[in-house]
């Protein structure tokens, strides 16, 4: 998977890595800022029994 995906990328290898840091800010900055605040929000851990 990871062999095709490095393939399928344009320019030398510079250009690939530069690409794949952009992919993967986007990729943590979708889940830090989106998924997980949502995840927080629907999932309500205050009701804990355990005392």
């Amino acid at each position: 998977m990871y062999a095709a995906l490095w393939r399928l990328l344009p320019g030398p290898w510079w250009v690939r890595v530069f690409i794949l840091l952009i992919l993967l800010a986007g990729v943590l900055y979708g889940l830090f800022f989106h998924l997980y605040p949502w995840i927080a929000m629907t999932f309500v851990p205050d009701e804990v029994t355990v005392q």
